[in-house]
């Protein structure tokens, strides 16, 4: 909202005493400065009809909006309307607007939060599963596979059972840094058995020994998406190897963690366009096609920002033919 292009009743009130002023200062200086009387009459005259159009001009442009904006808020007290409140259409002052506008943002980020929830319900309703039928089952073909002596299988079984059983259990708590890279690790586990050696994945940590980054809270099921995004859209296209790399660095504020790979890339276009995306919160991607890609980036910048606010999020780099970098922006809390 642009409020400097708009001109506020108290604005207009202010205009309307500067022109009745002016009137007034003009009509006394003709008055004592002409002694003619004929003159004087077609003076008065010509005084009242402006008179009268600035009586029109603040009927129309100061009374009506005045009544149409108090109506409003009459309204909006009363409990009757919630976010016609910000249909007004002449604000009083230019405080009034900025307070206006960013009680609209407040209660967006709030109709953003509840319709994540209820979006996060539709999909557990969607794809509900007795945990502890897929654990049994999984620990089940482990122990045959045991039995059998095929290692291989009870090991991508394990790894499986694993990966479910964080995946699935409180996803809407903090987790520590070392307990989201296990996890990654472990889904790098499960897709090996896949694409063998193709993909390799570690871990850098720039941070140093003064400071233990791997127990700072991150929020859980933040890492893992990213990963599968890099090994799917910039690892599987690509001829040969494959490595994804994950970079922590700290301020005394921020966790800056990089979800780097050597894939495929993207072209100049489609980073900025993502970009944009990832500039605010925003829950249009629930409704776009999953075909489109960056669903996961969108994803964890979208959680991110509704928990600790839009200074932090995701931010993406890429050049076509050489890879991928996702920048994590998080708050540094232990």
């Amino acid at each position: 909202m642009r409020f400097s292009k708009t001109v506020y009743l108290m604005d207009r009130i202010l205009i309307l005493f500067i022109l009745l002023a002016l009137l007034l200062l003009a009509s006394l200086s003709y008055i004592f400065l002409v002694s003619s009387l004929s003159r004087t009459y077609l003076f008065l005259l010509g005084i009242a009809l402006v008179l009268g159009f600035l009586v029109y001009l603040s009927y129309w442009w100061v009374y009506i909006p005045y009544k149409e904006t108090n109506k409003v808020f009459q309204l909006f007290t009363e409990g009757y309307i919630l976010k016609g409140v910000f249909d007004v259409r002449v604000h009083f002052n230019r405080e009034t607007a900025q307070l206006m506008q960013k009680l609209k943002e407040m209660i967006d980020t709030k109709d953003m939060i509840e319709g994540a929830r209820k979006h996060a319900e539709y999909l557990a309703l969607q794809n509900q599963i007795n945990p502890h039928f897929l654990y049994n089952t999984l620990e089940g073909i482990r122990s045959e596979a045991l039995i059998e002596g095929v290692e291989s299988i009870a090991a991508m079984t394990e790894a499986l059972e694993t990966f479910f059983r964080y995946t699935i259990s409180n996803v809407d708590k903090l987790t520590t840094l070392a307990e989201e890279i296990a996890n990654v690790e472990n889904y790098c586990t499960i897709q090996r058995f896949r694409f063998g050696e193709k993909i390799a994945f570690r871990v850098e940590n720039l941070v140093g020994e003064e400071l233990d980054v791997y127990k700072a809270k991150i929020p859980k099921l933040t890492l893992q998406p990213i990963v599968e995004n890099a090994v799917f859209h910039g690892l599987e296209p690509k001829l040969g190897g494959g490595l994804v790399s994950i970079i922590l660095q700290a301020t005394p504020e921020r966790l800056l963690i990089t979800v780097s790979d050597n894939g495929v890339g993207m072209e100049d276009d489609h980073v900025h366009e993502l970009n944009d995306k990832l500039r605010g919160a925003s829950l249009d991607y629930v409704r776009e096609n999953k075909q489109k890609g960056g669903i996961a980036l969108l994803n964890v910048n979208n959680r991110i920002k509704l928990l600790f606010g839009d200074e932090y999020g995701v931010y993406l780099y890429s050049k076509l033919g050489v890879g991928t970098d996702v920048e994590l922006t998080l708050p540094l809390i232990f």
